[in-house]
């Protein structure tokens, strides 16, 4: 992000979150050194009294323990709202931004899944909004997917019952990576999470034609056949259906 959309972003977290960042600071590097200094005067440091056993570090703590839970509370809160401010940027198509909000909400919050997840989606949509000219470099948009996929497999690793990471990273794999095989065992697995969701299945369907396992593949749209109440969903799985059988039967 250049240098221009740095300040039109942190004046827009200025406007919205404006108590947070006034006690955490500007940057990363003011808040470690608020960080530091606060923690001089908890310990006594900066008067030369530094506590020198674990009984007087404990007196310490206790001394300052109202201090020390305003301090995780408001931590917890600015977390929140970086988190909150991703999810309206993301609402309005905003993904470059959501991806700043994001790297903050995930530096207070490391294991949350949700948040990796989000990334994901929208480094997957900034890599696909990249156009490469004939003959032009590929790194920027590789860059972007290779976040996408492993923001996803962090998610699926915090919370391995997750669909939606499982699910994106499928078609990640299937439409964007031409990669089928590696998206198996996450379409596979969201089936059996949600053993009726089409879309999961007509990605997977995909798949199986990818690699040449065509009667997967129809036993697949069979079963979307029967299972979806959307017409258009039955009517495109009929006419994969036939194109496939028409093509081993040909």
């Amino acid at each position: 992000m250049d240098k221009k959309l740095k300040n039109k972003f942190s004046l827009l977290i200025g406007i919205v979150f404006i108590i947070a960042i006034a006690f955490f600071g500007a940057s990363r590097c003011e808040r470690n050194k608020a960080r530091g200094e606060w923690a001089k005067q908890v310990f006594g440091l900066g008067s030369g009294t530094s506590p020198a056993t674990v009984e007087e570090i404990r007196a310490a703590i206790a001394a300052n323990e109202r201090q020390i839970e305003r301090y995780v509370e408001t931590a917890a809160k600015t977390g929140l709202y970086w988190k909150l401010l991703a999810s309206r940027l993301q609402d309005r198509a905003l993904h470059g931004e959501a991806l700043e909000a994001l790297w903050q909400a995930i530096y207070y919050t490391p294991e949350d899944p949700t948040l990796h997840y989000s990334m994901g989606i929208s480094a997957g949509i900034l890599a696909k909004s990249i156009h490469i000219l004939p003959g032009g470099e590929r790194d920027e948009r590789e860059r972007y997917f290779d976040l996408a996929e492993e923001a996803f497999l962090r998610a699926i690793e915090l919370d391995s019952r997750y669909f939606g990471p499982r699910y994106s990273l499928g078609v990640l794999y299937v439409f964007e990576l031409d990669r089928p095989e590696d998206a198996l065992p996450h379409l596979e697995r969201c089936l059996e999470i949600s053993r009726s969701d089409v879309d999961a299945m007509f990605v997977l369907a995909r798949a199986y034609y990818m690699i040449r396992r065509f009667q997967d593949a129809v036993d697949l749209y069979d079963r979307i056949i029967t299972l979806s109440r959307d017409e258009q969903k039955r009517i495109d799985a009929q006419e994969n259906r036939q194109l496939i059988l028409g093509q081993t039967n040909g």
